[in-house]
């Protein structure tokens, strides 16, 4: 929606989530000019070009979309544009300094200056200033914003990320024209991009998200008896990080029919619940970046499994929808399941069963919410969430998708 919107000419996009995230992120995408519109199976964006994005007439609203917002932040910083970013009660706890500070190198102003949370008010600027920015914490979204900026910079903007992140802004930004550069320096690999660019519309078909599927994956190795083909999903080697821990748990777990779709790679993922149980493995902080929104399932997964799973790293992860690190730990315990956390570390003690019978406090996460459905399709009690209606922000289909496979999901009394 963003690269079709800043693009010359006119985008179709087929298989894009239908989910309340996406669906902000178009709404401030219509806002800034650009002319967005539903036909049949696809999404046709008739993108702003050379005239640039418009003055919106409202603050612009993002609900729970973090990535949207973050993104939307590098966008904006290029034109001459001031508006308010607001968002849901959840959207507004999350932290948005480490965004907003190279940015503001930039040349972005930031109405309060020192703003961390939403709302606040941001002005663009056409005399955008590159900049060489090393990231402090990995992160695609702060990666991503600096160089949707410097899109429109005049000169190189070059981000130096000590590990490696999820890479589709890169690989979008050549699907739709534009060139980056990436070398391996003395600090990390440095992503170079030179404007300004001038984007050219480009169809696409977006990949099966595979932190979406990572659930199915693991209810299918909980429920005895299940064969799952997952089709067209991305296997995007900076997103595979999941899909490396349950292979390495025992699972059978098989990525068939690799392709290649609009730059990404895609596979069909084959997972068969076995009798012989998972086993407890130790997930290195390496790994958090290529699965940092698989953790939750991950560790509800993980209860099921002989001896204890160490995930390590997980920072990351108390600055997400909720504290995810805090809320899996407290809805493991209340179902019955040995876990401890030390430090940024997460400790599940598996192989003895999920009494499960209680309530989990989802703190307005959805992929809390996900995790602990998951969890009691395996657990002797049922297990009760207390809200799935955030589910809609990544996931729609979730619960009627699950159903369909299986699942005995109710409402509670």
């Amino acid at each position: 929606m963003i690269f079709g919107g800043l693009a010359s000419g006119t985008t179709r996009v087929r298989g894009l989530l239908q989910s309340e995230d996406v669906f902000a992120t178009a709404k401030a995408m219509q806002a800034l000019g650009a002319k967005i519109s539903r036909q049949d199976d696809q999404w046709v964006v008739e993108g702003c070009g050379p005239a640039g994005l418009q003055q919106p007439d409202a603050p612009l609203d993002f609900g729970n979309a973090g990535t949207g917002v973050r993104l939307m932040m590098g966008v904006i910083a290029g034109f001459d544009i001031r508006c308010q970013l607001t968002g849901d009660a959840s959207l507004s706890r999350r932290p948005m300094g480490r965004v907003l500070r190279p940015l503001q190198e930039m040349g972005l102003v930031v109405t309060p200056k020192d703003a961390d949370r939403l709302p606040f008010v941001i002005q663009g600027r056409r005399d955008l200033q590159p900049i060489t920015y090393e990231l402090p914490v990995a992160s695609a979204q702060v990666k991503s914003a600096i160089l949707l900026a410097g899109l429109h910079a005049r000169g190189t903007t070059t981000v130096i990320e000590p590990q490696p992140t999820r890479d589709h802004t890169e690989r979008m930004i050549g699907h739709f024209g534009g060139t980056v550069r990436q070398v391996q320096g003395s600090s990390g690999t440095e992503i170079t991009v030179t404007g300004p660019v001038a984007l050219r519309a480009r169809d696409l078909v977006v990949p099966g998200d595979p932190s979406s599927a990572a659930f199915l994956v693991a209810a299918a190795l909980i429920v005895p008896g299940s064969d799952l083909t997952i089709e067209g999903v991305l296997n995007n080697p900076a997103r595979i990080g999941f899909y490396q821990t349950v292979q390495e748990m025992g699972a059978d777990l098989t990525l068939e029919n690799p392709r290649v779709e609009a730059g990404e790679p895609v596979v069909d993922v084959r997972v068969r619940y076995q009798e012989a149980p998972l086993r407890g493995v130790e997930v290195p902080a390496q790994r958090v970046p290529s699965m940092v929104d698989e953790y939750p399932v991950l560790a509800a997964l993980a209860a099921y499994a002989q001896g204890e799973t160490s995930m390590h790293g997980l920072g990351e992860l108390r600055v997400k929808e909720s504290d995810r690190l805090t809320a899996m730990a407290n809805g493991l315990l209340a179902n019955g399941v040995a876990v401890r956390v030390e430090g940024d570390s997460l400790l599940v003690q598996g192989g003895n069963g999920v009494p499960g019978g209680a309530v989990v406090a989802t703190e307005l996460d959805h992929r809390i919410a996900m995790a602990f459905l998951v969890l009691g399709l395996g657990s002797q009690a049922p297990v009760i969430v207390d809200d799935v209606s955030m589910i809609d922000t990544s996931f729609p289909t979730f619960i009627t998708l699950l159903s369909g496979l299986g699942a005995q999901l109710e409402a509670a009394a």
